[in-house]
């Protein structure tokens, strides 16, 4: 049986080694350490975006994101640059006025009454502004009432000044506030291991908080990126495809207090289903993990990202356990967190392992289809049952009994149940041999006989009691014509 598994294994790996690449040779595997990731251990995204064109004219439309999206250095150079363009603009817009009602010559003049009182330079137009913007107000520079077009000024100088403030801080305040660093807390298995468990083979990762604040409502997604051909032709470089970790049972809803271990399901559904030890030394693929949840602190939502290359997925193995219960609390060992260790695993993809089951137990294909005919039997004997229920009363007397159809089928259905353990005999001598007092000497006579004459379908080639239920004699002639059709169709 070893020595067939391993041919087994042999021939799978060639097929699915030619067909892995829908007709192009496959591809070359990167070396380690060289491999080309679509996102980071860290999460971020090797994602460019080149030859914009006019597109670039987007970003201006939605300023405050791409502010907030910008790097910390941008974004403190441009805080910087839009306030000293703002002052030096509104001290300009001053001194100008000063300028132009001839303040500038007469400020030490105790008689004349200026638009700005001891304004008599740029720097003090400059001063003025800090102090009104400020709100600091000295004291010693002050509007007089002489000057309309200074009021104005000032109140256009408090509505621009309020609209700058509330975009420049505004934006540094979400930047500063950015889940981004509270996904820096949140862990992940630095391998993922596929190992055996609950008898099924199952892809697992670990995800752990360092902190002691919960991520409410957490929530996992894994997705599956290869590149692979269709039908038609088109190649497609980064496919994505879903990995199931628990979405139908609710298992992707993550109570995340201590590490848990999150499992995917290997099976006929699973895009791994003919994923083999052997098979992920050619395979290239990546695993992409997201990890969703609102900060319990701050009530905004988080994400935190990782992969897994084929490279960084160990067959085999299992993590090891890092919660233990101490003196009135459980404690998690974090130096344990990404440790695995071997276990035994079968190293066959899971449909190499099921068609070497089916190879090795031939009778499971039988107990297929005779499960598949007893429910056939059930659902007919169903649908006879109303049948004979809307039968008329002349035709209920002929058959003899008013139940005849029910305990027909039933008796048809008894002998289905033992067809498969009559060898290669025909169905009708099945049925024949499994009626009592029929001994092994009539058996053959009646086989002969059969294998002689062709097989008639009226009533008076069933079984002795078969006859007595039907009452006897051919009644074909006196029945219907879907009657007869249905008593056809029950005993072939």
């Amino acid at each position: 049986m070893s020595a067939l598994r391993r041919k087994l294994g042999d021939e799978y790996q060639v097929v699915s080694t030619s067909a892995s690449g829908g007709g192009l040779p496959p591809p070359r595997a990167a070396p380690r350490g060289k491999r080309q990731r679509f996102v980071d251990k860290n999460g971020r995204c090797n994602v460019q975006h080149g030859n914009l064109g006019g597109e670039t004219s987007r970003y201006l439309s939605d300023l405050f994101t791409t502010l907030v999206d910008l790097k910390w250095r941008w974004n403190l150079f441009i805080f910087i640059l839009t306030y000293t363009v703002a002052w030096l603009f509104m001290a300009s817009m001053w001194w100008v006025i000063a300028y132009m009602r001839g303040d500038l010559n007469k400020a030490h003049d105790d008689s004349y009454t200026p638009c700005v009182a001891n304004v008599y330079n740029f720097p003090s137009a400059f001063l003025f502004f800090i102090e009104t913007e400020a709100t600091i107000g000295y004291g010693y520079r002050y509007i007089t009432d002489k000057c309309p077009e200074g009021i104005i000024l000032f109140l256009f100088q408090s509505i621009l000044g309020s609209i700058v403030d509330a975009f420049l801080i505004g934006c540094m305040f979400i930047k500063m506030s950015q889940p981004k660093k509270r996904a820096e807390t949140l862990m992940f298995s630095e391998h993922a291991a596929i190992s055996m468990r609950d008898g099924k083979l199952t892809l697992m990762f670990r995800v752990g908080n360092l902190r002691n604040s919960h991520m409410v409502s957490a929530q996992i997604r894994c997705k599956l990126l290869k590149s692979r051909q269709t039908p038609e032709g088109e190649f497609l470089p980064l496919d994505q495809l879903e990995l199931d970790v628990g979405f139908s049972t609710g298992a992707d809803q993550l109570f995340l207090v201590s590490p848990l271990t999150i499992c995917h399901v290997i099976d006929a559904k699973s895009p791994f289903y003919d994923l083999s030890q052997r098979s992920m030394q050619t395979e290239q693929f990546e695993i992409v993990v997201i990890l969703e949840g609102i900060v319990e602190t701050t009530g905004m939502t988080c994400q935190a990202r990782t992969s897994y290359t084929e490279d960084e997925v160990l067959w085999g193995h299992r993590f090891f356990p890092v919660i233990s219960l101490e003196e009135g609390f459980f404690k998690v060992d974090y130096s344990q967190f990404h440790a695995t260790f071997e276990v035994p695993t079968p190293p066959y993809s899971v449909k190499e392992q099921e068609e070497m089951l089916l190879m090795s137990s031939p009778l499971i294909a039988p107990a297929v289809s005779n499960s598949k005919e007893r429910n056939n039997s059930v659902e007919c004997l169903d649908g006879l049952d109303e049948v004979g229920t809307k039968l008329p009363s002349k035709l209920q007397k002929i058959t003899g009994r008013e139940d005849f159809p029910k305990k027909l089928l039933r008796m048809s259905s008894t002998t289905s149940e033992k067809a498969y353990s009559m060898g290669d005999l025909p169905m009708k001598l099945q049925r024949i041999s499994s009626v009592p007092g029929n001994s092994e000497e009539k058996l053959a006579s009646k086989t002969t006989k059969m294998m002689s004459d062709p097989i008639s379908q009226s009533v008076a080639d069933l079984p002795p009691k078969l006859q007595k239920l039907s009452g006897g004699g051919r009644m074909e002639g006196n029945l219907p014509p879907k009657l007869r059709k249905m008593n056809s169709d029950r005993f072939t």
